[in-house]
């Protein structure tokens, strides 16, 4: 018969070992659980949240980016401001709340807080006896920007503090002071990395936006352009643009000299093109922006000072664009549902092949603190037929 000390010993190894099998199970709980939580957004960078024009005087405005839900308004100089929309006493949403010239007042237990930095200003239920240091409590803040008619706020990573410098916010480039400009929107029911390689995706036009105005299927004909790297993406080095794009060749037309253009990609989500053709140029950016991990937004800006082309004339056509895109990627995540194995192909897709090393690179570069590593080495020329 087992001495009790012997059945101490080997009930207590019989619950160590079950212990470490619960703590290895955590573990592997804990590291699935980790990998679900990873959307695959790239943190510490500008996100346009909502047009300049939906905040106006005292309001509170709701919005989401990256999965995290804000609160926007303005103060009462006029300058706009980004909160996470929760109140840290019990979570409850501060959109419920009232802004009060540049304090933001929780609508539960009234707590305040200073717009522009989230520190708390007043707990109107602590009585003269409580010792609790108001000043050290903070509602989540975000920096803040406008450009060209957005509200752009700055995504650092949870949990995470600000970098000692933020650059600025991302501006349009105009080329002359007078200009016309428009703004145009859209959802993507989709994650942003299929949003982003559908942007920048130099195949898909005669398919998805045939038409009498822009270009027929039958057009199709092999074409050769030269890309380059540029600090965090990549650029379509100048040229002349599509000799199947009607908008295009009424353009040169117009000013007997030749057009260029440039297009630019540029982590996390920037798009821009800038077309030229003597003195008359347009100019645009497009980016693509998560809401969630399976919607993500288009938000596209134009300016231009070409005197033949209305702002109402653009918006007619640069609409039908979008709900051509918008509804190919309607569809397309119909096919995601299920899993399916994907592809890339040269040439075609090398755009979106750069698009996923560079981000790889980037988050590489931030989790170790060595220098990014650019996926191309030098100028490079793709073919592909559209």
């Amino acid at each position: 018969m087992p001495q009790p000390e012997a059945v101490y010993y080997d009930a207590n190894k019989a619950m160590s070992e079950a212990v470490r099998t619960m703590m290895r199970m955590d573990a592997e709980v804990a590291q699935e659980a980790a990998a679900k939580s990873d959307a695959g957004f790239l943190w510490d960078f500008w996100y346009p949240a909502v047009r300049s024009m939906e905040i106006r005087g005292q309001n509170l405005l709701r919005a989401m980016l990256l999965e995290v839900p804000l609160v926007l308004g303005r103060t009462s100089d006029g300058r706009p401001f980004a909160m996470r929309d929760s109140c840290p006493h019990r979570g409850i949403p501060l959109s419920y709340g009232r802004l009060d010239g540049n304090v933001v007042e929780c609508c539960y237990h009234g707590w305040r807080f200073d717009a522009c930095n989230g520190q708390c200003v007043e707990i109107p239920s602590l009585s003269g006896q409580d010792k609790l240091k108001v000043e050290r409590i903070f509602a989540g803040h975000y920096p803040c920007e406008e450009r060209d008619g957005y509200v752009w706020v700055y995504m650092n990573a949870p949990g995470s503090k600000l970098p000692d410098t933020i650059p600025a916010a991302p501006g349009l480039t105009v080329f002359s002071d007078k200009y016309k400009i428009t703004r145009l929107s859209c959802e993507l029911p989709s994650h942003i990395d299929h949003g982003i390689i559908g942007l920048m995706d130099p195949a898909h036009g005669p398919f998805v936006h045939q038409s009498w105005f822009w270009r027929k299927r039958g057009s199709i004909h092999e074409k050769a352009k030269q890309f380059e790297p540029i600090p965090n993406g990549f650029r379509m080095s100048p040229h002349s643009p599509s000799t199947n794009s009607a908008p295009y060749q009424l353009l040169k037309k117009i000013t007997g000299e030749p057009v260029t253009t440039t297009i630019d990609f540029v982590l996390p989500n920037i798009r821009t093109e800038e077309d030229r053709s003597g003195k008359l140029w347009f100019s645009s950016r497009a980016t693509v922006t998560p809401v969630r991990r399976d919607l993500c937004r288009i938000d596209f800006v134009a300016a231009w000072n070409l005197f033949f082309l209305p702002v109402s004339i653009f918006r007619i056509f640069g609409k039908i664009f979008l709900r051509q895109d918008q509804e190919t990627m309607i569809r397309q995540a119909e096919g995601l549902k299920h899993n399916p194995r994907l592809m890339l192909i040269d040439d075609a897709d090398r755009p979106a092949k750069w698009y996923f090393a560079l981000k790889a690179s980037l988050i590489e570069s931030r989790r170790t603190g060595a220098a990014m590593v650019h996926p191309m080495d030098g100028p490079v020329a793709l073919r592909w037929r559209s």
